[in-house]
C-alpha cells in the first residue's frame, strides 16, 4: 500500500489509460463482428467410437456473418437424408450449433464425416471419425469391424453344410464347402481330423478355388475315419463346420475274411528290434481271428515279405533280426479260417539305430553360436574284456513272449559291444545259451520260444573284439503270462434322438489303461445281424451315429477295444425311432409391415428355419421406438399366429421389431431387429402387400406357390395378383404369368432343375399394382431322394382313400389336407384317419363332388414336406369299380377251364382259382342240370389248392354240352362255363379214342422211338428205332417191301433196332417196317423211303460226300497228268462236279477227260503241254451247298508230274512189248497113262520171243514122244503115251529183248484102275 501511495498519481493515470484502450479494442472487435466475415469453427467436430445399434451425435459450433451454408459429407460423399431410410440421418443448425445424428449405427457407418460451411467471405470445414464397434467379448477394445477387416479380412460365412461321408477302404472320398466371400488367404483355411491339423500330401490334397474349399483323399484307409473340421478366419472369430467320415471295409479277397487291422505303430525302436502294435478290425465277418500276419518292406524296395505271425489274441508283437541303419515299414493282415484280410495301412517309416547314443552326447557352445559335440564314449577308459551287464529284467511280459532288457556295463569301453544271453529253468541248475540269427546289439531281446507254465532266470554277457565278459547277475524269475482277457463292455449305453438321420449315443467309460477305444454296432429292430458303425476305435464316450433311415427303429451296442482284441457286446439299447430331437427354435425373420393406422401397425414375419423338432406354440414380439433407448414387450402371452397388431404407437415415429419363437423345449433365439417402419396411416389407393408367400410341393421342374391376401385393400377390392420370379444371383424380376391371376395359389412349372428361384406377389385393384410382398427364400428345384407322393387306392373294406406317409415328420406334426387349396376338407364327405407318420383321407360316398386336387402339408417340419394329387373322373371310376369288386368280391380265377387227355384216354376238365376256405362250396351244372360224381364222371374239389376237376373215363356223345362250375366262399362268388359242342367236341372225341388205343398198344411191347434214318461219317445209311416194355420172349422183325430182312439187328438189352445200308442206291427204294410182338400184343413202325424221303437221304449223302472231299492231288500217269480228290460218297444224280482251269470251265474232249467213281473225282490231262499249267479248281455241288477245291499245276508240281508221266509211259512201252505167256496153261492137269497129253498156251512179245520148254526146271528134249508146234502166237507141246515118268512140273519159257516170262503147269499121270490124285498147284 505504501508503494501505491508513493506513486499514486502516476499509477492512477496509467490505469485509466489501459482501461480506455481495452474499451476501444472491444468496440473495434464488436464492429468487426457485426460487419461481414468468413466462417470459422469455435468448437470443431470430435471423433467418436460407439457400439453397434446405438446412436451417435456429431456437433460443432461455427461463427460467420452472414450465416453460412452447411453441407455434411460421409467419406467425401454428400449426405442427403432423403436417399436413406426414414430417420437414418437428422441434421440441425441452431444459431451456429451444427449437429448430425446417425441412428442405429451399423458397421457400414464407420467412416470419416466432414462438415463444410461457406458464405460470401470464405469457407471452412471440420471432420471427425466414427468407429462402430461390435462387441465380441470382454476384450472389446479392438473389436471394431474396421479393425477386424484389416486384421482378418472379410466376414466369411459358410453357405453350404458339410454332410457325413461314408467312404470305402482303398477308394477316394472328398469333402467340400462353399463360402459367402472370397477368402483372401487360402492358406488360412485349415482342416482338422480329430483335432489334428491336416496338410497336403501325396495321398491327400487341400484345395481352394471359386469360394470353395475342398479336401480330397485319393486312397482311403481306416485311419482316415474321424471327425473332420474346416476352419476359416473371420472378423468375428473363426468360423467352423464339422462332419464325420466313416470308412467301410473294402471287399475282401476271400469271401468271409475279416476286415483289415489299423493303426500299425512301431514302438521302442532299437538297433535291431522294435515292438509293433496295431488295433484289431471291428468286423470279423462271423469268423474269429486266429492269427495276424506281419509283413515288412525294407527301404524303398516296395517289396512286402512276411516276417512274423502273431496269435489272434494279441495286437502286439516284437520284431527282431532287423539291420541297423536300415529303414522299414510294416503292415498287418488278420487271418481267420475264411482266409486272410486285406493288408492294413503301412506304418510310418522307422530307421533302426542306437537311440541311446543321443543321451551319451553333450553339446558345448563356444564363439558366438558355434558348438562342439562330445560323446561320453570319448571319455571311456581303454577296456579289453568288458564288464558284465547289469540290471537284467523283463521289460515286457506277454502270453507269447518276454522282452528282456539290461543296462550296458560300466565302464563299457570304446569298442562296439554285442551281447549273448543264457537261460535256466528254475530248479534245473543248468544254463543254456540262447541262439539268435544275428548278433544282439540292442539292450533288449524278445524271447519267443519259452514254454508256458515254466519259470526262467536269465543272464547276459557282453562281448567286444577282445573277448567275452563274465555273466551278469541272474534276473528275477520270469514266466509267461496267461492269455490276456478282452476288456468288459461299457455300461449304461443310452441312445438319444439327434436329427432326422442320426442318433446320439452315450456310455460310461471303461477305466483301463489298455483301452484303445470303442466300436459301435447297430441294427434295425427286427433284424438279427449287427452292422458295424465305425472302423476306427472311438476315444470318447459319446458318438453321433449318422446315415440312419428316418422313422426306422434301431438298437445299438458298444464293445471295448484293446490289444487283446474286441470285447463282448454291451447290452443293446432300447429301440429308438430316428427322429429330430426336440430343441428350442431358431429366430424368426423377414419382418414386414402389412397395414398401418395413425397409432397402430400390423406386423408379419416368417417362421424360424429350425423349429426344433416340435410345434411352434407362439411368438413373443418386442418393439422399439427410434426416439427411445429401451425395447418394450408387445405381448406377455405367446401369439399363435405370425401376424400381430401393435397399438398405442406415436404417429410419425419410427419403430423396429424383433421376436422369439417358443416350443415345448422353451423360448428360442432372439431375432435381429427389423427395419424401421414409420407409423403413418396408409391412404394410398393401391392394396398393401400380400403376406406369408410360401413354396410347397417342390419338385425338379415345378412348385406350388401360395399366399395370403393383403390386409390393406386400398381404394377397392383386390381384383388379381401379379407374380414375379427372380433367379438367384440375378437382379431382374420377371413375370411368371402373362397376366394377373385371381386365386391365392399358383402352380409354377417349366423351371430349370438344379437352380434356385425367389418369388414375390403383388396384389392389384382398380387403382393398380400394390406393394410387393416379402420375397420368398431361395427355392432349390430338385427331386429330393426318398420324397413321398400321395398314394391313392382302395382299402380292404372297399373304401377309396388318399394316403400320405412322412417318416421324417416330427412327433408334433399335423397333416393338413385341403381340396383345391381352399382350406380344410368337408367332414361330410371325407373321414381323416391319422397314424404315426401317416395320414389317410377316406371318401365316404365317392362322387363327382369329390373330384379335384387334394393336397397335404406336414406342419412343424424344417423342410417342406408336401404333395398333391388330382383325382380325375376316369381315376375315380376305376377306383369305384375296384371298390365294388372288394365289397362284392369275386373268387379270383387263376386258370379257366382246361382240357387234358390222360394216359388211358380219359378226359380231364379242370380249372384253378385262388385258395379257398374249408367252407367253400361247388355246384357243377351240366346242360342246366347239377351233376355229381359217377363211375364214368368223377368230380374232385380241392379247396386248399383252389382246384376243380372232372375226369370222364370214356368220352362219348352223352358228354357233349356245357359245363358250369358255380363257386362260393363266404361273400365271394364266381361262375365259370365250358362249352363242348360241334367241332371242338368231335376233335376231342377223336383224340381221346386215339389216346385210348395208344394206351392199349403200350400194354405190350411198343416202339418208344419210331423208325428214322441217319447217315454216319462213312456215308452209311442207318435205320434205327427203339422198343420198350419188352421181355425175353419178345420177337423183333425187319421187313422191306413186306419181305422179312434177316440182316436187321436188334439189341434186347437196350431195345434198339438197327438196319445198315452200306451203299444206298435206287434198289433200296421202298417201304421199311419194324415189328415187335409177344403174347401181350404187337406194334410196328414204318418208314417210307420213296419220293421226298429218299431224295432227302441222297441229298444228305451228297452233302456229306462233298464235305469229305480231300484236297486235290496231282499224279503223273502213262497217258498224262491226273488231278483227283477222294470222297467218301458220290452220286451223279445228287452231286454235280465242275472243273475250271484258270477260271475257265473245262469239258471232256480229246485231251481232257473228267470222271467220277464212288470214291473219287478226277480230271485226266492227256499228253500234257506247257499250256496246261495253271490253277485248277474243282466245284462240288450237293443240293444248295457247294464246295470248291483248288490246286496249282505249275512250277515244281508240273515238272514232277511230267517226269512221272514220262517214266510211266516208258514202262508201259516195255510192258507192252515184253515176252509174256498170255493164257492157256492150267495150274494142274491129271492124265491116265498111255494117253496123249497136249498142252497149248498163247504168247506175245515184239520182237517175237524165243520159246523153250522146261520139265522140273530142266530143258525138254523134243524127241520120240515129245513134240512142240508153234502156230503164230500159239505154242503147243504134245507128249504121246504118257507114263508115270512124265509126271512133274512143266513150264514154257519165253524171252525177247524187253524181258522174259515162264508159264507153269503140274502134270500127274495115274495108272489104269486108279483114282486120279487131286494135286495142288505149286
Amino acid at each position: 500500500m505504501q508503494r501505491w501511495q508513493r506513486g499514486g498519481p502516476w499509477l492512477t493515470a496509467s490505469s485509466s489509460r489501459l482501461q480506455t484502450e481495452e474499451k476501444v479494442q472491444e468496440a473495434r472487435e464488436l464492429r468487426e463482428l457485426c460487419s461481414g466475415r468468413g466462417p470459422w469453427f469455435w468448437i470443431p467436430l470430435r471423433s467418436h467410437a460407439v457400439w453397434e445399434h446405438t446412436t451417435v451425435l456429431l456437433t460443432c459450433t461455427v461463427q460467420a456473418s452472414p450465416p453460412p451454408q452447411v453441407t455434411w459429407y460421409k467419406n467425401d460423399t454428400r449426405i442427403d437424408p432423403r436417399l436413406f431410410p426414414a430417420g437414418k440421418y437428422r441434421i440441425t443448425n441452431n444459431y451456429g450449433l451444427l449437429s448430425l445424428e446417425i441412428r442405429r449405427c451399423t458397421i457400414e457407418d464407420s467412416a470419416t464425416y466432414t462438415v463444410r460451411v461457406k458464405n460470401a467471405y470464405g469457407q471452412a470445414s471440420s471432420f471427425a471419425k466414427v468407429l462402430v464397434r461390435t462387441y465380441l467379448g470382454k476384450d472389446a477394445g479392438f473389436d471394431s469391424e474396421i479393425f477386424k477387416r484389416s486384421m482378418f479380412g472379410p466376414n466369411v460365412e459358410f453357405t453350404s453344410v458339410l454332410k457325413p461321408v461314408f467312404a470305402r477302404e482303398k477308394e477316394p472320398f472328398s469333402l467340400s464347402c462353399l463360402f459367402s466371400e472370397d477368402v483372401l488367404d487360402a492358406e488360412s483355411i485349415q482342416w482338422f481330423r480329430d483335432g489334428r491339423l491336416l496338410r497336403s500330401s501325396r495321398r491327400r490334397k487341400i484345395l481352394y478355388a471359386d469360394r470353395q474349399a475342398s479336401l480330397k483323399v485319393s486312397c482311403t484307409y481306416k485311419e482316415d475315419e474321424g471327425l473332420y473340421v474346416v476352419r476359416v478366419p473371420s472378423p468375428f472369430g473363426p468360423r467352423e463346420q464339422s462332419t464325420y467320415v466313416l470308412v467301410r471295409d473294402a471287399e475282401a479277397e476271400n469271401p468271409g475274411a475279416p476286415g483289415s487291422p489299423l493303426n500299425v505303430r512301431c514302438l521302442d525302436v532299437n538297433r535291431d528290434c522294435l515292438i509293433l502294435t496295431w488295433a484289431p478290425p471291428s468286423d470279423t465277418r462271423g469268423h474269429p481271428i486266429t492269427a495276424y500276419s506281419i509283413e515288412r518292406c525294407q527301404g524303398d524296395s516296395g517289396e512286402w515279405v512276411p516276417c512274423h505271425e502273431a496269435p489272434g489274441g494279441t495286437c502286439r508283437c516284437p520284431i527282431q533280426g532287423l539291420v541297423e541303419g536300415q529303414r522299414y515299414r510294416f503292415r498287418v493282415r488278420a487271418i481267420s479260417r475264411a482266409g486272410s484280410s486285406l493288408p492294413s495301412k503301412a506304418s510310418e517309416v522307422v530307421v533302426m539305430g542306437d537311440h541311446d547314443a543321443a543321451r551319451r552326447q553333450t553339446e558345448i557352445p563356444f564363439d558366438l553360436g558355434n558348438k562342439i559335440t562330445i560323446s561320453t564314449d570319448d571319455f571311456e577308459e581303454t577296456v579289453t574284456i568288458p564288464s558284465p551287464p547289469t540290471n537284467v529284467h523283463a521289460s515286457e511280459i506277454r502270453e507269447g513272449y518276454v522282452v528282456l532288457a539290461w543296462e550296458e556295463p560300466r565302464p563299457r569301453g570304446r569298442a562296439p559291444l554285442t551281447y549273448s544271453l543264457e537261460k535256466s529253468v528254475i530248479g534245473s541248475g543248468t544254463w543254456e545259451a540262447i541262439t539268435s540269427e544275428s548278433p544282439v546289439k540292442s539292450l533288449r531281446f524278445a524271447l519267443l520260444d519259452l514254454e508256458k507254465g515254466k519259470s526262467y532266470v536269465f543272464r547276459v554277457r557282453a562281448m567286444n573284439r577282445y573277448g567275452l565278459s563274465d555273466p551278469s547277475e541272474p534276473s528275477e524269475p520270469i514266466a509267461l503270462r496267461g492269455k490276456p482277457a478282452t476288456l468288459p463292455p461299457p455300461a449304461q449305453v443310452q441312445a438319444f434322438r439327434d436329427t432326422q438321420t442320426s442318433v446320439s449315443l452315450t456310455w460310461d467309460p471303461v477305466k483301463d489303461p489298455e483301452l484303445l477305444g470303442y466300436y459301435i454296432y447297430s441294427r434295425e429292430v427286427g433284424s438279427s445281424e449287427w452292422q458295424t458303425v465305425n472302423n476306427k476305435p472311438i476315444q470318447d464316450t459319446r458318438f453321433t451315429v449318422p446315415g440312419l433311415r428316418t422313422g426306422k427303429e434301431y438298437e445299438f451296442c458298444v464293445r471295448s477295444v484293446s490289444e487283446a482284441g474286441v470285447g463282448e457286446s454291451s447290452a443293446a439299447t432300447e429301440p429308438i425311432r430316428v427322429k429330430q430331437a426336440l430343441a428350442t427354435p431358431s429366430a424368426p425373420y423377414g419382418f414386414v409391415l402389412l397395414n398401418c393406422g395413425k397409432n397402430e401397425m400390423v406386423i408379419g414375419w416368417k417362421p424360424p428355419k429350425r423349429r426344433g423338432g416340435g410345434k411352434i406354440l407362439g411368438y413373443f414380439l418386442d418393439q422399439h421406438d427410434s426416439e427411445e433407448l429401451d425395447w418394450h414387450a408387445v405381448n406377455q402371452q405367446p401369439i399363435p399366429t405370425r401376424v400381430c397388431k401393435v397399438s398405442d404407437l406415436h404417429e410419425g415415429h419410427f419403430y423396429e421389431f424383433r421376436a422369439r419363437a417358443a416350443n415345448w423345449a422353451g423360448v428360442g433365439e432372439l431375432s435381429a431387429p427389423s427395419s424401421l417402419f414409420e407409423c403413418k396411416e396408409w391412404t394410398m389407393p393401391q392394396p398393401g402387400p400380400p403376406y406369408d408367400v410360401r413354396a410347397s410341393e417342390v419338385r425338379a421342374t415345378s412348385l406350388l406357390l401360395q399366399w395370403e391376401p393383403p390386409l390393406y385393400t386400398g381404394a377397392g377390392p383386390v381384383t388379381g395378383y401379379h407374380i414375379s420370379v427372380q433367379e438367384e444371383g440375378s437382379e431382374q424380376w420377371k413375370p411368371v404369368t402373362p397376366g394377373p391371376i385371381s386365386g391365392t395359389h399358383l402352380r409354377v412349372s417349366d423351371l430349370q432343375p438344379g437352380k434356385s428361384y425367389v418369388f414375390q406377389v403383388q396384389a392389384m385393384n382398380s387403382a393398380g399394382l400394390g406393394q410387393p410382398s416379402m420375397p420368398t427364400d431361395p427355392v432349390l428345384l430338385e427331386d429330393k431322394p426318398g420324397a413321398h407322393e400321395i398314394e391313392v387306392g382302395v382299402d380292404e373294406e372297399g373304401f377309396i382313400y388318399l394316403a400320405f406317409e412322412a417318416p421324417e415328420a416330427p412327433d408334433s406334426s399335423e397333416f393338413q389336407w385341403s381340396k383345391d387349396y381352399k382350406g380344410p376338407l368337408d367332414p361330410q364327405r371325407v373321414k381323416i384317419k391319422d397314424e404315426v407318420n401317416k395320414s389317410k383321407v377316406i371318401l365316404k360316398e365317392p362322387g363327382l363332388e369329390d373330384l379335384g386336387t387334394y393336397s397335404v402339408i406336414v406342419t412343424d417340419a424344417d423342410e417342406d414336406i408336401s404333395a398333391s394329387h388330382t383325382l380325375t373322373e376316369e381315376e375315380l371310376e376305376r377306383l369305384k369299380k375296384l371298390s365294388h369288386e372288394i365289397r362284392n368280391p369275386v373268387i379270383k380265377l387263376i386258370s379257366g377251364w382246361n382240357i387234358d387227355l390222360l394216359e388211358r384216354g380219359e378226359v380231364r376238365l379242370w380249372l384253378e382259382v385262388e385258395k379257398l376256405s374249408p367252407a367253400a362250396e361247388l355246384h357243377l351244372i351240366f346242360n342246366k342240370k347239377e351233376i355229381f360224381s359217377s363211375p364214368n364222371r368223377k368230380i374232385n374239389f380241392e379247396r386248399e389248392k383252389g382246384l376243380v376237376e372232372v375226369i370222364i373215363q370214356n368220352l362219348s356223345e352223352e358228354d357233349k354240352g356245357s359245363y358250369t362250375a358255380q363257386l362260393q366262399d363266404g361273400k365271394a362268388k364266381n361262375q365259370i362255363t365250358l362249352t363242348l359242342v360241334d367241332d371242338d367236341f368231335d376233335k376231342l372225341l377223336r383224340k381221346a379214342d386215339a389216346k385210348r388205343r395208344d394206351w392199349k398198344r403200350k400194354q405190350g411191347p411198343y416202339f418208344e422211338q419210331p423208325l428214322q434214318w441217319k447217315i454216319t461219317e462213312d456215308c452209311q445209311v442207318q435205320l434205327t428205332c427203339k422198343v420198350t416194355n419188352t421181355k425175353k420172349e419178345t420177337r423183333f422183325q425187319w421187313f422191306f417191301q413186306r419181305a422179312e430182312m434177316p440182316d436187321g439187328q436188334y439189341d434186347p438189352e437196350t431195345g434198339t433196332g438197327l438196319l445198315c445200308i452200306e451203299e444206298l442206291s435206287k434198289k433200296d427204294k421202298g417201304i421199311y417196317r419194324a415189328m415187335v410182338s409177344d403174347d401181350r400184343g404187337e406194334d410196328d413202325t414204318v418208314l417210307d423211303l420213296t419220293g421226298d424221303a429218299l431224295d432227302a437221304i441222297f441229298t444228305e449223302l451228297g452233302r456229306i460226300g462233298a464235305l469229305s472231299a480231300t484236297p486235290l492231288k496231282i499224279q503223273g500217269t502213262e497217258e498224262g497228268i491226273r488231278i483227283f480228290s477222294k470222297v467218301k460218297y458220290y452220286n451223279v444224280e445228287y452231286m454235280k462236279t465242275t472243273w475250271f482251269h484258270k477260271d475257265k470251265r473245262l469239258e471232256s474232249g480229246d485231251r481232257i477227260r473228267v470222271g467220277t467213281t464212288l470214291d473219287e473225282i478226277w480230271l485226266h490231262i492227256l499228253d500234257p503241254k506247257d499250256s496246261d499249267k495253271g490253277k485248277y479248281t474243282l466245284e462240288i455241288a450237293a443240293g444248295k451247298e457247294a464246295r470248291q477245291l483248288s490246286t496249282d499245276l505249275s512250277g515244281q508240281a508240273f515238272d514232277d508230274a511230267m517226269a512221272e508221266h514220262q517214266r510211266l509211259k516208258a514202262l508201259a512201252i516195255i510192258e507192252k512189248n515184253r515176252a509174256k505167256v498170255v493164257r492157256g496153261l492150267p495150274d494142274v492137269a491129271t492124265i491116265m497113262e498111255d494117253k496123249t497129253l497136249c498142252l497149248t498156251c498163247v504168247i506175245s512179245g515184239d520182237p517175237t520171243p524165243e520159246i523153250s520148254w522146261l520139265k522140273n526146271d530142266q530143258p525138254v528134249t523134243f524127241l520120240d514122244r515129245y513134240h512142240m508146234e508153234v502156230r503164230g502166237t500159239e505154242v503147243t507141246i504134245t507128249i504121246e503115251k504118257v507114263n508115270s515118268d512124265d509126271s512133274g512140273r512143266y513150264g514154257v519159257f519165253v524171252k525177247n529183248k524187253y524181258g522174259s516170262e515162264t508159264g507153269q503147269v503140274t502134270i500127274s499121270v495115274f495108272k489104269h484102275g486108279d483114282e486120279p490124285v487131286e494135286l495142288k498147284s505149286m
